[in-house]
């Protein structure tokens, strides 16, 4: 180890990659690790994963930053996070029945409708704090209810992905606030599961795992465990948490005064808050954090998704630029630099495969708009990158309407590495941006969460003190003037275009 005291191992299971951290008390990284899996299409809109290639991924990643770091001996706890959404159905002897149906999966569009008419809209929202989409778990068990009767009939656990992955450290069946309200079958504002809800989606509630704090511990490796990951037997693990809250704490976000702004294969924007105060009309997710209320910590988070964002500059790059992988990035930056704001009047709708906030619409499609023979690659580039954010600008809209009001926004993901799509963002919202030093944020946020469960520091005090922070972008007056306009035009150009799109 590269320091002599204890050390946290954090573990965030993603959708294509399991990351580890291996940190000190004071939040130095130590070792890294990660491992890849695949996403699994057997039909067109469904998305699964093995949960066995979770754990062998994980087992991989683990030893990798041991190994890196060089002993074991000072790893104390483990905390979790993971994608959310998704759920594992366990049979008799705790053993997988079908392969994990994760947040990607749109098979189950017809039972998310039935369950919002057969609870209520406005119902489901004051209980759960978001709408039901495809991939949440309350629709996909739905789907496996109807299409699946006999796989369901012999389901006797229902566990999110983070938990699935801790239920083979430890053998413990859990779930914490965070991912049961990512279920949809959650009251949020008791931070518990819903009798209406599971009363509504036909589920026992003997299927649903026990509800503890984040931060709780949940036990130590199970020996098969810690032989396979080459940690002691003994070492404790937490409860964890959904890769969206653990981010927020591994951002250092702790208080309503900032925003987080995640730009990766899509966007979130999102804010802490110290009540459950759900958008009434749905275009926003209201989750539980990993912080338990009270004493000023906030127990909630106000959250946009987008779902497109890196996911468009890759399209642009591989189907339209058709630029070779290495170096492409920096390439289109560096062309995106010589167009002005406004692309030279190119605006590009962003809704490649949908949308969530603000118009929950899955059959939106995107769209380049004012085109001309004489835009080149850079405007194409600019469009895309202006398109993009100001789509999170739209899906911030909707949260200040809720009450939430920063004053500052950190950037994360691979967005934030661009110096120019940082000061865009800056010059769209309006506010000073702060690019996040903090590797792999979610992952960290388990870290913390560790150290919490072991009883080493409060994980909101620490999370602010763990938090870095790179360069500092400053909005310009007369850019944001300007792209207040092009905002303006960005929202009237969405019904015209996708209503033709959906006649398409």
């Amino acid at each position: 180890m590269a320091s002599n005291g204890p050390h946290l191992l954090g573990i965030d299971l993603g959708t294509s990659a399991v990351k580890v951290v291996v940190v000190d008390e004071q939040g130095t990284v130590t070792a890294t690790g990660s491992a890849e899996y695949p996403v699994l299409n057997p039909r067109m809109g469904w998305a699964e994963q093995d949960p066995d290639a979770w754990w062998n991924a994980t087992i991989a990643a683990i030893q990798q930053a041991l190994g890196w770091a060089g002993g074991v001996a000072a790893v104390r706890a483990i905390g979790l996070s993971g994608q959310m959404h998704g759920v594992t159905f366990l049979g008799e002897g705790e053993r997988p029945l079908y392969p994990a149906v994760i947040w990607a999966d749109q098979r189950s569009e017809p039972q998310a409708r039935a369950f919002t008419r057969k609870v209520g809209f406005e119902r489901l929202i004051a209980i759960a704090g978001s709408p039901v989409a495809s991939g949440f778990m309350a629709a996909t068990i739905g789907w496996m209810q109807e299409e699946k009767a006999s796989i369901w009939w012999r389901t006797r656990h229902l566990l999110s992905p983070k938990d699935e992955l801790r239920r083979r450290l430890t053998g413990a069946i859990a779930t914490d606030p965070g991912d049961g309200a990512a279920t949809l079958l959650f009251d949020g504002r008791w931070r518990n599961w819903s009798p209406q809800l599971l009363d509504a989606a036909e589920v026992p509630s003997a299927l649903m795992p026990q509800v503890r704090p984040s931060s709780a511990p949940a036990g130590e490796l199970t020996r098969q465990a810690a032989e396979a990951v080459g940690l002691p037997p003994q070492t404790l693990v937490v409860t964890g948490t959904a890769d969206t809250a653990a981010s927020l704490l591994g951002a250092g976000i702790v208080d309503s005064g900032t925003l987080l702004l995640s730009l990766s294969t899509g966007a979130q924007v999102m804010t802490p808050g110290d009540s459950f105060a759900p958008d009434a009309s749905g275009r926003t997710h209201t989750f539980c954090s990993a912080l338990e209320p009270g004493a000023g910590a906030p127990g909630w988070y106000q959250m946009g998704a987008t779902l497109v964002a890196g996911m468009a500059m890759r399209w642009l790059r591989d189907e339209i630029l058709r630029l070779p992988a290495a170096g492409a990035y920096e390439r289109m930056t560096s062309l995106a630099e010589r167009s002005p704001i406004g692309a030279r009047g190119a605006l590009f709708l962003p809704y490649l495969v949908g949308e969530r906030t603000p118009h929950m619409d899955a059959a939106a499609r995107g769209a380049f708009l004012g085109l001309t023979a004489q835009h080149e690659s850079g405007d194409l580039v600019r469009a895309v990158m202006e398109g993009v954010t100001l789509a999170t600008y739209d899906a911030f809209a909707v949260l200040r309407e809720t009450g939430a009001a920063p004053e500052r926004i950190v950037m994360a993901g691979g967005g934030a590495r661009s110096p120019l799509w940082r000061q865009m963002a800056a010059d769209i919202f309006g506010l000073p941006v702060f690019a996040l030093s903090t590797v792999d944020q979610a992952a960290m946020g388990a870290a913390l969460l560790a150290g919490a469960g072991a009883g080493m520091f409060a994980p909101g005090a620490a999370s602010q003190r763990w938090a870095q922070y790179g360069a500092r972008s400053d909005p310009d007056p007369r850019r944001h003037e300007r792209y207040q306009e092009l905002s303006e035009i960005f929202r009237e150009a969405y019904e015209p275009v996708v209503g033709v799109s959906h006649r398409l």
